[in-house]
């Protein structure tokens, strides 16, 4: 049973409050806030209590949504409920932001009130829900299929004489009729890199985390077909065709996948509902199909002046098309850094010392494979030592790689059954991010 429902900005700020059952006073919000920020560290516990009340909260668009409780109720449960709750807001608003849910308070009440009945939830189905809500979502930036601003666009790969913008994908999907009827599906095949590189340039660590990502703006679709590699294997058991095949180690799907077709041909089958849902999920740990896409040859030394030197050498090893975008190198230094001098190797780049988290960031906005990068940083160090030459690192890369998939997987064809009347677009996009991406010095 669910007590009360609030969504909380970044500084604090009530944007909805929602009392079901009345067992807790307004006042739970302000508590819920204060105990969150008096908490030391990022990760503020999921699960809080004060007194007989207890608060379950998730941190989705630089927002809280938080439930509160009385009962002694699963936390899991909640929790669930909570991002299926940031799922239907994503859907129906069209984007996770602040903005977005001020400019749509009266459409997440409206959905507050068909999810949850005097504390016990009732339905988080996309498809039930659209009979219901009238309300007409708020766009906070206009769609536009001409606003090819962001480099990660829908169709690069497949269709290289269509392409569409990243935000192409996060409208409303209440809004078929802004856009003279349009149907499209977005389909998004996501991958997160967890790599540990030595100080000698052996990979340490490699883990892969990706996603198949569905997004469809149609009324009514039968069937959808996905086919993906021929070659797609799970397990070394597996091991499919005479080419080089794509291997994950773990593999799980959406409760709606069909699998008749998947042993045989590699095709998921579904419904797709009106909305957001993630199809499948895959993972392969400690092995990575190909070179790790960064590699730093560093030189920390000290000159004569008690200066502390750091020439850092970056390599991208994607191949010559492909370009990363959004690099950054977070490189710790020693306490007590006062300034920072620096010659970087094209004048786009930026670095700056950042004094709060000891550290020297160096951003690189686009990183063309095959190519490679330099930076010197000069630091004035008080009473640099050796053994503070030794806080130097571990470098920290982040970093985006699109229309490209660590392991290879990749979309052989998406059809839909029966073919739908009048115009449909179907898009599909590659992107790559690092979720950890570390290399010693």
């Amino acid at each position: 049973m669910i007590s009360q429902v609030f969504i909380l900005s970044s500084k604090g700020d009530h944007l909805i409050y929602k009392d079901f059952r009345g067992e807790a006073g307004r006042d739970a919000v302000n508590i819920f806030y204060e105990k969150v920020t008096a908490l030391t560290g990022d990760q503020p516990p999921v699960v809080m209590n004060h007194k007989d009340l207890h608060f379950i909260h998730v941190r989705q668009g630089g927002l809280y949504w938080v439930a509160t409780t009385t009962a002694d109720s699963s936390p899991f449960t909640v929790i669930e409920f909570l991002n299926r709750l940031t799922a239907l807001v994503k859907d129906y608003c069209g984007s996770l932001s602040e903005k977005s849910v001020q400019m749509n308070f009266a459409l997440i009440y409206e959905l507050l009130d068909e999810v949850v009945d005097y504390g016990y939830i009732q339905t988080t189905s996309s498809d039930v829900l659209k009979n219901f809500i009238q309300t007409e979502a708020v766009s906070s930036r206009p769609f536009s299929l001409f606003d090819l601003s962001n480099v990660a666009l829908f169709g690069a790969e497949t269709q290289q004489s269509k392409v569409a913008p990243s935000s192409a994908a996060t409208r409303p999907i209440q809004s078929s009729r802004e856009q003279g009827g349009k149907s499209e599906i977005f389909v998004d095949v996501i991958e997160r890199m967890s790599v540990v590189i030595g100080s000698n340039g052996v990979v340490m660590k490699a883990d892969i985390e990706g996603e198949i990502k569905v997004k469809c703006y149609m009324p009514s679709c039968s069937e959808m077909r996905i086919g993906l590699n021929e070659e797609f294997s799970i397990g070394k058991s597996q091991l499919r065709g005479y080419g080089s095949s794509v291997r994950v180690d773990e593999c799980s799907f959406h409760q709606a996948v069909r699998l008749d077709e998947f042993d045989s041909n590699r095709i998921l089958r579904l419904c797709p509902s009106q909305g957001e849902q993630i199809v499948m999920q895959y993972q392969l740990s400690d092995n990575l199909p190909s070179a790790p896409p960064f590699r730093l040859f560093p030189t920390i030394e000290r000159d004569s002046g008690g200066r502390l030197l750091m020439y850092l050498k970056v390599r991208c090893d994607l191949p010559p098309k492909s370009t990363a975008i959004n690099v950054c190198a977070s490189v710790p230094v020693p306490k007590g850094s006062v300034s920072l001098s620096q010659e970087l190797s094209s004048p786009d780049q930026s670095a700056e010392l950042k004094q709060q988290s000891r550290a020297v960031e160096w951003k690189i906005p686009r990183f063309t494979g095959g190519t490679q990068l330099s930076a010197l940083f000069k630091l004035e160090v008080p009473g640099l030592s050796s053994a503070s030459m030794l806080e130097v690192g571990p470098v920290g890369l982040s970093f985006e790689l699109p229309k490209l998939t660590a392991t290879g997987l990749q979309i052989r064809f998406l059809r839909l059954s029966p073919v739908q009347p009048g115009p449909s677009q179907r898009w599909v996009r590659y992107v790559t991010h690092s979720d950890s991406y570390i290399i010693r010095v």
